[in-house]
């Protein structure tokens, strides 16, 4: 009797101190569907978060100063401020693999070391069969923002491929195409009214390269570039100079693509907007 007494005040002492029930950890504050379990993307989507945004990025050369991932972390860094901006959406894994030229012959970004590329139908199917996924889990709107602009066609295809198919199922696509629009619009514009003019080119120019070091300068290898020659398309930089990039000048590109992307969810031409 008195070692079961001792259980007993051990164990008394035991719920005291810990609970009469075991607890759960809290849902983490994450808008990355990769990092929930199944269950927590279940309850989530019970709760009213029904957009899911599949940012597509890129694995490429971009000239001998930023690293091949910039687009695919770019994507991800921002759909991450567009998820939370927007409100109830998640953000899916980004797609790092994209059409990006042809292998035989080499073609585009393909002539250099460093690049990845699927084909077209390859990259649409992709899309598409996560699109499904996503849809016939409870998602009523994919969102598809894309990084690069060789496959901006593919994406507005999928996205009226998809709504043409998902017609009385209450889901869709919505394709952002100002998403990546603004950097060679209204982000090259704004560069140039203020200095910036001769700097701005098509490719791992001074925008490309401010834009990655505001969201991850670590990409960026700035010692070799400020001391560089002007680079030339022989090193992958399509026109512009990028030396003068800088963090600063990037952050205005980067809000000016969340705002846009934002802007077209909250004004979701489909008028069926989940919010």
């Amino acid at each position: 009797m008195r070692m079961f007494s001792g259980f007993l005040s051990g164990l008394s002492l035991a719920l005291a101190l810990y609970g009469s029930t075991p607890t759960c950890a809290a849902t983490p504050d994450t808008v990355d569907f990769a990092d929930l379990t199944w269950t927590e993307i279940r309850d989530a989507i019970h709760a009213g978060d029904t957009t899911i945004i599949l940012p597509v990025g890129g694995t490429e050369q971009s000239g001998p100063y930023i690293a091949v991932g910039k687009h695919d972390v770019r994507a991800m860094v921002l759909a991450r401020r567009i998820a939370r901006d927007a409100g109830h959406a998640l953000v899916a894994p980004v797609v790092a693999y994209v059409p990006e030229g042809g292998t035989s012959p080499r073609t585009s970004h393909m002539r250099f070391s460093g690049t990845i590329s699927i084909t077209p139908a390859t990259f649409r199917a992709l899309l598409s069969d996560a699109a499904e996924s996503f849809r016939v889990q409870g998602f009523r709107r994919v969102v598809l923002i894309g990084d690069h602009g060789g496959y901006q066609k593919d994406l507005r295809a999928v996205a009226d491929t998809l709504n043409r198919r998902w017609q009385g199922q209450g889901a869709h696509v919505l394709y952002v195409a100002n998403y990546y629009d603004v950097v060679p619009g209204a982000y090259s514009t704004w560069l140039r009214q203020h200095g910036h003019a001769a700097e701005v080119g098509m490719h791992a120019d001074l925008s490309d390269t401010s834009l990655t070091l505001a969201l991850d300068p670590d990409l960026v290898r700035t010692q070799a570039l400020r001391a560089a020659p002007l680079p030339t398309a022989a090193q992958g930089v399509y026109g512009g100079d990028p030396r003068q990039a800088s963090a600063a000048l990037g952050q205005v590109g980067a809000n000016m693509q969340v705002a846009a992307a934002v802007a077209a969810m909250q004004h979701d031409p489909t008028g069926q907007n989940p919010h």
